[in-house]
């Protein structure tokens, strides 16, 4: 009788360590996804000031990017900007 005794603790005794390992567990993965959404949603904000920040730029940036007479563009900051006509237009002005 006292070996089913021995036996019947060592079950239990397994059956509450698996469950508090089990809620552990759990709590950690809970834990983990929760600091991933808070990453997430960081990020998307950021995303959302930078794209904020350029659409101000734009909209503040002055709307005239061209000289008058030769349609160059001389903002240096545009894409389309090209140093070599650039470059050239200011050595025919300055003869």
């Amino acid at each position: 009788m006292a070996s089913t005794q021995g036996v019947n603790v060592l079950r239990y005794s397994a059956l509450v360590a698996g469950l508090v390992y089990g809620v552990y567990h759990q709590s950690s993965l809970n834990s983990i996804t929760k600091r991933k959404e808070i990453e997430h949603e960081y990020a998307r904000k950021e995303r959302l000031i930078e794209q904020a920040k350029a659409e101000y730029k734009k909209k503040t940036q002055p709307q005239e990017t061209k000289t008058q007479s030769s349609g160059l563009i001389t903002n240096f900051e545009d894409p389309k900007f090209d140093l070599e006509a650039f470059l050239q237009a200011k050595a025919a002005e300055s003869q």
